[in-house]
């Protein structure tokens, strides 16, 4: 019994990057061996062991044969036979198939990983890469996590990529493991870049076609001079990831223009209403894919609203507050928080908008303090019949007043 150190830990020491988890492979052995030993079996589908002392997780050395499309359309061979090198070949990438003899150190590549990482490249073993459609998912994301150090998917992973959307393979992708990959891939380093990828080999008209639709529609050159929708998306994209680590204001900067994808060709290149149907679309998309209520919410939130958060300075003090009520931010602060890290993303994703300040965040942000210093136990107190609906207008009343003392404090703090 051989155990090797494989995968992504040996690949991001080698890349100087943290290493925040090890994957081990077992070679020459059983699962009864494994157990004898004290390890303690997590697998469903093929035996994976976590060690008896540091919980990390040992996997015997193992085969698959395809056998229905799909990624669960697989058998598993682990019968003590499988040599190291198979189970590297079944891996996605050269880079991701490399060990370490625990023993001696020695780094084991033999499908030339080390080359490939020295040539910034994401490329696939063998054929049998299209068994599997996770990977093109998966390659997207490699490409989206290590796109600032100069990697760049191979042109044969590329053509493979293809011709497995053109078979078929995509469709076969369900909602949940679409949406884990990509949430993953929204907070790496470039996260448009893992859209790029998947448009460039055709999944993403497969997988997203609310997003695939917005490239080629146009915008007014006056406020994008980017033009094309989907290049604004994949800018907004990029300055959300500056902005936060957060996957909701990521994940509603990616959402916040659908609908100008429906956009009527008569009004082109305006968007007027493209809020509502941004939201619709929104939506559709959630449904689709399952994806978390909070993420929904604040999506939908942007989506709706992002327009009047980039008019803040023309609003009134009742559209004001209206815009803090729609996202129930007096009980959810963060998702104010999160609303104005998108807006502020979508601001500077714009050709020559990069560097350009977004004032409407603070001043909106110092307009909902204003608003929440008014405490609901107070005006509660001052009625002298309270009801339901007399709260709540008091409440409302109270909170315009200081909203609109907020908006002429600061107005007069910036002349």
């Amino acid at each position: 019994m051989k155990i090797y150190l494989v995968g992504g830990a040996i690949r991001d020491k080698l890349l100087g990057r943290p290493v925040l988890e090890r994957d081990w492979v077992v070679v020459g052995a059983s699962p009864q061996a494994l157990e004898q030993l004290g390890y303690r079996s997590v697998g469903k589908d093929f035996p994976v062991f976590l060690h008896p002392e540091t919980q990390e997780e040992y996997a015997l050395a193992r085969v698959e044969r395809k056998t229905a499309p799909g990624y669960h359309g697989f058998d598993f061979v682990y019968d003590g036979s499988v040599t190291l090198e198979e189970d590297l070949s079944r891996r996605d990438l050269t880079i991701n198939a490399m060990a370490q003899d625990t023993a001696s150190q020695k780094i084991i590549d033999p499908y030339h990983g080390l080359a490939d990482l020295a040539q910034k490249k994401l490329r696939h073993i063998t054929s049998a890469f299209q068994e599997d459609p996770v990977r093109i998912l998966r390659v997207a994301r490699f490409a989206a996590r290590y796109h600032c150090l100069g990697f760049s998917v191979a042109a044969e992973t590329y053509l493979l990529m293809t011709q497995m959307v053109q078979a078929g393979e995509v469709n076969a992708l369900t909602p949940e493991r679409v949406w884990k990959e990509t949430a993953r891939a929204l907070l790496e380093p470039n996260p448009e870049v893992y859209f790029q990828v998947l448009r460039s080999c055709g999944a993403l008209n497969v997988i997203f076609p609310e997003i695939d639709n917005l490239y080629g529609v146009p915008q007014v050159a006056a406020y994008h001079p980017e033009i094309d929708c989907g290049v604004h998306l994949e800018m907004v994209l990029q300055q959300a990831a500056m902005l936060s680590q957060e996957l909701p204001v990521r994940f509603a900067a990616l959402c916040h223009d659908l609908g100008k994808a429906q956009t009527p060709q008569s009004i082109l290149p305006s968007h007027h209403g493209h809020e509502m149907r941004s939201k619709r679309v929104t939506l559709q998309l959630c449904q689709r894919l399952k994806i978390p209520n909070m993420l929904r919410d604040t999506a939908v939130y942007v989506a709706e609203y992002h327009g009047l958060s980039h008019k803040a300075f023309e609003l009134k003090a009742s559209t004001v507050l209206k815009l803090f009520e729609a996202g129930d931010c007096f009980r959810q602060a963060q998702k104010l928080a999160w609303f104005l890290l998108a807006c502020t993303a979508d601001s500077k994703g714009r050709l020559g908008f990069e560097q350009k300040p977004y004032g409407q965040a603070a001043y909106l942000s110092a307009l909902f303090q204003a608003a929440t210093q008014v405490k609901p136990a107070e005006i509660i107190a001052q009625l002298a019949e309270p009801t339901g609906l007399n709260i709540k207008n008091a409440i409302k009343k109270a909170r315009i007043v200081e909203i609109n003392q907020a908006m002429h404090e600061y107005k007069n703090i910036k002349i």
